[in-house]
């Protein structure tokens, strides 16, 4: 192949969201999964030869698609097959000539991570429940866990062996269900692995890095680049290694050394070798590229040049000063209004970057700090300076023809004491430090610190004289606040139209009453009349502590609920939501719980049977949010939440804007609840609910606000905060900051401060 450095080949736009994952189909073409819930295939444009035209669009997930893997033409398949993984939890097989689904693959508990397809036809897939499944002809034929945290990534080898990486850092490699060597050296999440042919494999990794391994278990080698977190790997024949990126770029190696960084407008998903050494990379921008070294396959001028702009407006889009955009920061003009104190800071926008001015008192003019640019992203975390991870590394330019110096700083940590340590350490003026610490505070976006100009030595612990320094006592960083998280407390649905409801049941009755096949379920006179009886009671809630029921009115309701027909059930349901609230009510439906083989999971089961009737989906959600009114509950919602997050997943389908408010408000509950009983299992089901529900900017605002509220509750106080960032938390908690409604706005914020903090 040519040894010319990559240049853009073309660009493939058709996805609506995100490019999550690349698969390529030998000669057959490109498939790209996207955000957009789709996968795409591409097929080469006849015409010409640099080119691509889109063939095929394959919609079917209910979530965002990720891993893809192909299947060659064959006897089933004559144009080939695609096998999808979503976080729908669903693993699709997809007929390319139909242009269909033929098969979909049900048994993974949370999103789906990575397929593959082994030579003897059978899937693999891997997920973040911590299993490995495989499938043959639809159905799963083997299960096993290979990790007691979330698989990321697997990979098979010629041998039939397989390989996974996790987000407990390690490499596994097995042979069916037995682990013949486990791979440690990585210190985060294993993100992306791939066959390195004739050494044996690649790893890439939230740590920044990439390592090559032998399969007995020897590293290699080591390539270090990165700025932020890498998330995909792949080997071409030649020996070139490409990854992809956190920090917007694709990366291209060889023998271990980086020979071409090559910038993006929006974070590097996937990279991917075509079999002439092109590589096509899958942006978040939602545009696929293809990368050539070959100077035939060059895009054209104009095509190179909009590039380039897109790339520089990219940037200075993203480009944050002081916490603020580049864009936003006044120009030169600002420096024709004086200072209102000595040393006070200003920075301002000089061309494409950010300058810091600081006010001289004494001479009545600004002068100049030096060019202030932070790290690259979004000037977030997971920056590492001589192998520590930092929240922040800004550049700062002095000027005068020095160096460029490092400033890290980690949120929480005391800016003057990192100000004062890193004066120390550069050697530069003590009287330099009021300024750099309202710079850290300004670029960390913190406004809550109590400012203290009094020098202490960082090593010996003693004072130093300042000119002109005030006393006052030394200050401490304020810990973040949030405005909407961690969420305390329980959710309930207390209101009821208590008439609407009687009537609705007595008109059941009377409709069963004129059956001849069904007048025996229907109620007598009495029975009604009883009915009635609950309602007045429930209807005073005054009298909550002191009213009672007697035995026979739960028998009455739960009869009523195993037995009238399923299109009947919601009002009877609606006076159980209600009934769960009053306390004597509830202790006498445990009482039956325990006594009855749980007749309210069967109850449950039959509320959300197909075929699902909305009435019946609102009415139980709401009834079993009730539930977490009385601590009495608690083990039983525990103990079925898996049951019955799964039961209403597969109904949500059939939901409308009330039962989707309804079903968040749920979510909220199981949240508080899983933390306190520290379920961390029950929690990362519960986050990836959530995070399906917030995700979806169609979702109405409120349902969309408590999924969340949920989501950053379980960050915050549970035990699920890699998981939710493995899950790629951070672009649903910006989107939320973006919104147009305030609370969405606020709770994504608190979110990124979440995933910010140390």
């Amino acid at each position: 192949m040519a040894s010319e450095a990559y240049r853009l080949s073309c660009e493939l736009r058709a996805h609506e969201d995100d490019v999550r994952g690349i698969c390529v189909c030998g000669d057959a073409g490109i498939a790209t999964s996207s955000r957009d819930r789709t996968v795409r295939f591409w097929v080469p444009d006849p015409e010409k030869k640099q080119r691509y035209a889109l063939s095929k669009t394959l919609a079917g997930h209910s979530s965002f698609v990720g891993p893809l893997a192909w299947i060659p033409p064959g006897e089933r398949f004559p144009e080939g097959g695609i096998v999808s993984g979503g976080m729908d939890t669903l693993v699709m097989l997809w007929d390319l000539k139909m242009g269909e689904a033929v098969e979909t693959m049900r048994g993974h508990q949370l999103q789906v991570t990575s397929v593959a397809v082994e030579g003897s036809g059978d899937i693999i897939s891997s997920s973040v429940d911590c299993s490995i499944r495989r499938w043959r002809k639809g159905h799963m034929v083997d299960l096993w866990e290979a990790h007691k945290s979330p698989i990321q990534t697997v990979v098979t080898l010629p041998s039939g062996e397989l390989i996974t990486g996790s987000s407990d850092a390690s490499i596994k490699l097995w042979r069916g269900k037995t682990c013949l060597h486990t791979f440690l050296g990585h210190t985060d999440t294993v993100r992306g692995l791939t066959v390195m042919p004739g050494l044996g494999f690649l790893s890439a990794s939230h740590d920044c890095s990439i390592r090559l391994w032998t399969l007995t278990g020897q590293l290699l080698m080591e390539m270090i680049g990165h700025t932020s977190l890498v998330y995909s790997v792949d080997a071409h024949i030649s020996g070139l290694v490409a990854s992809g990126s956190e920090d917007c770029s694709l990366k291209i190696w060889r023998d271990g050394l980086c020979i071409q960084s090559i910038e993006h407008p929006g974070c590097v998903w996937d990279a991917k070798f075509l079999s002439n050494g092109d590589i096509v990379t899958a942006c978040s921008d939602g545009i696929i590229r293809i990368w050539t070294s070959h100077s035939d396959l060059v895009a054209e001028s104009n095509e190179l040049d909009a590039y380039e702009i897109e790339l520089s407006q990219y940037k200075s889009s993203r480009k944050k000063v002081g916490g603020l955009k580049l864009t936003d920061l006044p120009g030169l003009e600002a420096l024709q209004i004086p200072g209102t104190s000595d040393g006070q800071t200003k920075v301002i926008r000089e061309g494409d970057n950010g300058v810091a001015y600081s006010w001289n008192f004494r001479d009545h003019k600004w002068d100049k700090i030096g060019e202030v640019v932070d790290g690259p992203g979004d000037s977030t975390g997971n920056q590492v300076i001589d192998g520590v991870r930092y929240d922040y590394v800004f550049d700062v330019d002095i000027g005068d023809g020095e160096p460029i110096r490092k400033l890290p700083y980690n949120r929480g940590d005391n800016p003057y004491d990192t100000a004062d340590k890193w004066l120390l350490k550069e050697n530069l003026p003590l009287s330099y430090r009021q300024q750099v610490v309202e710079f850290i505070l300004q670029n960390s976006g913190q406004r809550n610190f109590s400012l203290d100009p009094s020098f202490r030595d960082p090593y010996t612990g003693s004072s130093a004289y300042v000119p002109g320094g005030p006393s006052i006592s030394l200050g401490s960083a304020a810990q973040p606040t949030y405005k909407h998280i961690p969420k305390k407390g329980m959710l309930f649905f207390d209101s009821a139209q208590f008439d609407g409801i009687l009537k609705k049941i007595v008109e059941f009755n009377t409709n069963l009453l004129s059956d001849m096949e069904k007048m025996s379920l229907s109620l007598t006179e009495i029975e009604l009349s009883r009915l009635s009886a609950i309602l007045k009671v429930l209807k005073d809630t005054s009298h909550y502590h002191c009213s009672t029921f007697a035995a026979v009115d739960i028998d009455l309701l739960l009869k009523v609920l195993k037995s009238w027909p399923i299109a009947m059930m919601f009002p009877v349901i609606d006076v159980l939501r209600i009934l769960v609230l009053h306390p004597d009510g509830a202790n006498l439906l445990r009482k039956r719980i325990e006594a009855e083989n749980d007749i309210l999971l069967e109850i449950f089961k039959r509320a959300t049977s197909s075929p699902v009737h909305a009435g019946n989906l609102l009415t139980i959600i709401r009834a079993t949010t009730n539930l977490f009114k009385h601590s009495c509950f608690s083990q039983w919602l525990k103990q079925h939440c898996s049951e019955i997050l799964d039961a209403l997943s597969s109904c949500r389908s059939s939901f409308n804007k009330n039962t989707n408010l309804s079903y968040s408000t749920l979510l909220v509950n199981y949240a508080v609840l899983l933390i306190d009983k520290k379920d961390q299992e029950g929690q990362a089901q519960v986050l990836s609910v959530a995070l399906e529900i917030a995700e979806d900017e169609n979702q109405d605002v409120d349902s969309r606000f408590r999924a969340l509220v949920a989501i950053g509750s379980l960050m915050l106080d549970g035990l699920v905060k890699s998981v939710a960032i493995d899950f790629d938390v951070q672009s649903i908690a910006k989107s939320a900051k973006a919104f147009n409604d305030v609370k969405i706005a606020e709770v994504g914020a608190d979110i990124e401060l979440v995933i910010k903090a140390t």
